[in-house]
């Protein structure tokens, strides 16, 4: 029950955000969520008895977050070398390599994605909503599918409880909910075009839902954060969407769809 009163609260104010609300407010939105989801991988980079990312490691993911795009690569180099130099404040230099390793890691798999995200609203909100919510449909249904009918286990090891029945429902619901939704908003999208990119996307959301499961079963974590009733923390409701969110964008440039 949680888990439903939380997602019908945050499902009306986060499609607000992303399609309706000024830039400068889905901008605050869009920060504070990668914030939270970095200080929530921040404690499971500690539960894996590395050490912290810590501030340093929070404004190299702002840098990254907001570098405009000329100067990206030039601050993305430069940071990287800053991140092995401020790894040396460590008095054992045998956590260096390690702590450089889980800030860069954090760097690009939390802050990597919001940046695509900026992106794809700014060729179109309606490809963020999509990239968004592809995800939240599709793990419903694979819920429900695989509390009803599955019964052979995706990967044991990461989750248990996944099936590959379950998976598939995802799969068919999210191409379903992309058919209905994407080409009436975007001109010139074909429905085939669209099953193919919720297809692959939610393939992709799938495999950052393991990952994510991978980096808390390795600490010994069930959820990432405590925030979200019914879901964890927020980077348990959004594991999926930091694959997913690459992935539509990268279809988006290569398609030139005003990105």
């Amino acid at each position: 029950m949680r888990r439903i009163l939380t997602a019908l609260l945050l499902a009306p104010f986060i499609t607000y955000v992303v399609i309706w609300a000024p830039a400068w407010a889905f901008k605050i939105v869009l920060t504070s969520v990668a914030l939270l989801c970095f200080w929530e991988y921040d404690g499971i980079v500690q539960s894996h008895q590395l050490p912290s990312p810590g501030p340093f490691g929070f404004a190299a993911g702002l840098a990254f977050l907001f570098t405009p795009n000329r100067e990206s690569l030039l601050v993305t180099l430069i940071g990287m070398g800053s991140l092995i130099v401020s790894a040396f404040s460590n008095r054992d230099l045998r956590r260096v390599l390690t702590r450089a390793g889980s800030i860069v890691l954090g760097v690009l798999y939390i802050f990597g994605p919001w940046r695509c995200a900026i992106g794809l609203r700014a060729a179109n909100p309606h490809w963020l909503f999509f990239a968004l919510a592809l995800n939240w449909i599709g793990d419903t249904g694979a819920m429900y599918a695989g509390r009803f009918w599955g019964r052979h286990r995706l990967a044991p090891v990461l989750s248990p409880k996944k099936s590959w029945e379950g998976s598939i429902a995802s799969v068919l619901l999210s191409v379903i909910f992309g058919v209905l939704y994407l080409p009436r908003v975007i001109p010139g999208l074909s429905w085939w075009e669209t099953a193919a990119i919720a297809a692959v996307a939610n393939v992709a959301g799938q495999v950052g839902d393991l990952c994510e499961s991978a980096l808390k079963r390795g600490a010994d974590l069930k959820d990432s954060g405590t925030l979200l009733p019914g879901h964890g923390g927020w980077l348990d409701r959004v594991d999926s969407s930091l694959f997913a969110i690459p992935t539509v964008y990268a279809w988006v440039l290569v398609r030139g769809f005003g990105a």
